[in-house]
């Protein structure tokens, strides 16, 4: 254990803090120590080879239509691990995340939903467009977020690392998104242009470590030019009050929930 780690708490320094106040991301070193990753690692990997079971649009490939077959992924799209495989509920990440998202948002801040993000080996296309969080989800009173990106394997600029815009969080509105694929019964990608005067910042982080961003920041990944997969753990925690109102919109975060808003809200800004 680090001098960061005490227990199921990782200590956040207040020039973290004020980094993610500032910026509306910050890099979190050795979040989670290699004997943890390597634990996480072993149910991460049965997922990708598909031992656990997840139905329908929540395996998915977000560099490419639902059509797609599996060996044709080239971002292999996890959602809600946790719903699929209960034992994962309560590991050392979601604890330990918890405790960043209450140094950096306060008290009452939940799992708003889970996901695993993983770039296969020589694909180019393996990129996720410029794109703020915001543009997916439902318009709430109270939108603060933590979302935690923990890297699975050292995250470089060749295998598509993540990359920031830091000033889009001053920004009055969010930039109008589109769908990148079809349209949004076709694909769940979104996207947004990159203008002129943006300044990305990119940030590669090694395995264990995290990125944490907020609902406002703009950002996007490049493709995989390496032979190893770019895997992703991600969690996203936001207001107890925020998730409550979602679930009563029927906003669930699979893509399988029949009464889920994803069809039936705009993607301009406002909503998913």
């Amino acid at each position: 254990m680090t001098d960061r780690i005490d227990g199921d708490t990782y200590i956040v320094s207040e020039a973290e803090q004020q980094h993610f106040l500032d910026n509306g991301y910050v890099h979190l070193r050795g979040l989670l120590t290699e004997a943890e990753v390597a634990a996480l690692e072993v149910d991460y990997d049965r997922f990708l080879r598909r031992e656990i079971e997840v139905p329908g649009k929540d395996y998915c490939d977000m560099a490419g239509d639902y059509g797609r077959e599996p060996e044709d992924f080239s971002i292999i799209n996890v959602m809600l691990p946790r719903r699929y495989h209960p034992p994962w509920q309560g590991n050392v990440f979601e604890k330990r995340a918890a405790s960043v998202a209450a140094q950096l948002h306060g008290e009452g801040m939940v799992i708003d939903y889970d996901q695993l993000l993983a770039k296969q080996p020589q694909r180019d296309d393996a990129v996720f467009a410029w794109h703020q969080d915001m543009a997916y989800w439902p318009d709430t009173p109270d939108t603060r977020t933590a979302t935690l990106w923990l890297a699975i394997d050292d995250s470089t600029v060749e295998n598509g690392c993540m990359r920031f815009v830091p000033s889009t969080i001053g920004e009055p509105a969010l930039r109008p998104h589109e769908p990148q694929f079809g349209d949004r019964g076709e694909s769940h990608a979104l996207g947004t242009e990159l203008r002129p005067t943006d300044e990305p910042v990119t940030v590669p982080i090694s395995r264990g470590d995290v990125t944490v961003h907020n609902e406002r920041v703009m950002h996007g990944s490049g493709g995989n030019s390496t032979d190893g997969f770019r895997r992703a753990y991600i969690l996203a925690f936001r207001p107890e009050e925020t998730v409550a109102i979602e679930r009563e919109l029927g906003f669930t975060h699979s893509h399988n929930d029949e009464d889920d808003v994803l069809d039936s809200v705009g993607v301009e800004g406002q909503t998913r």
